[in-house]
């Protein structure tokens, strides 16, 4: 892995949450590295998109901290916000729109003027092999074409920290391989650190650091030899059934 620098782009201490009486984040600590593509593991439940949902300000924690690209998240979460590209679970796109009216909307919600905008927004679909479809209506690409429009839609403003929760459910292999290996490239050339939320295995690649999550409690956060070596097992997918058998492992 090649970080541009050694500040850290996240830094979360101590955050729990609870929605009423459940817990569903306990006590979580960790930290993201520019350039460095980080997956979020774990199983359905284990409290992914919360913790998505904060980074993303959609929930406030009560307990613990955020610092986002050096500065605490409470105290300047717009500055925070404009630098960060997200890709929801769920599809947000207007398929009502075209690929390149849906593009043009956000890209002027973040202060892009015409011109800026159809350039990155050419570059970044030619990129993903998207070109042809710039002018169909979004409710008439499939499931895979949909992703890559999200994921253009999340790069347009140049974001430092791209957030991804489980971007490839639902796909087929091809095109999640496809979308896995862009993402990592993206991490690799530019720079951008990366969270990528997934319960999917085969999307971790040797240099990935991996976060293992479940029932809302921290397991491991290491490389994936690391967490072998700590879990005295062979192989990430081994450790990964470890900790999710008894997250206490």
């Amino acid at each position: 892995m090649r970080y541009i620098n050694k500040d850290p782009v996240l830094e979360i201490q101590n955050l729990s949450y609870s929605y009423g009486a459940v817990k569903v984040l306990t006590d979580i600590s960790c930290k993201l590295l520019p350039g460095e593509f980080k997956v979020l593991l774990g199983p359905n439940g284990a409290g992914k998109t919360t913790m998505f949902s904060l980074l993303t300000r959609l929930l406030v924690p009560s307990i613990g901290t955020i610092n986002l690209f050096g500065r605490s998240f409470a105290k300047a979460p717009e500055d925070a916000l404009a630098k960060m590209g997200v890709v929801f679970q769920q599809p947000t796109l207007d398929l009502d729109l075209t690929v390149r009216q849906n593009l043009h909307y956000h890209a002027s919600l973040h202060g892009l003027n015409s011109s800026i905008a159809r350039t990155r927004i050419e570059a970044e679909l030619k990129r993903l092999n998207m070109e042809t479809q710039i002018d169909k209506q979004v409710r008439s690409l499939n499931s895979g074409h949909r992703r890559r429009v999200e994921i253009t839609r999340a790069l347009l403003h140049r974001p430092l920290f791209l957030l991804l929760d489980e971007p490839t459910v639902g796909l087929d292999v091809p095109t999640r391989r496809d979308i896995v290996n862009h993402v990592h490239n993206l991490a690799r050339d530019k720079g951008i650190a990366v969270l990528w939320a997934t319960h999917l295995i085969d999307e971790i690649k040797k240099d990935d650091t991996v976060i293992i999550l479940n029932k809302g409690i921290l397991c491991a956060d290491n490389t994936s030899e690391a967490i072998c070596n700590e879990s005295n097992t062979t192989n990430i997918t081994e450790a990964f059934e470890k900790f999710i058998a008894d997250p206490k492992t």
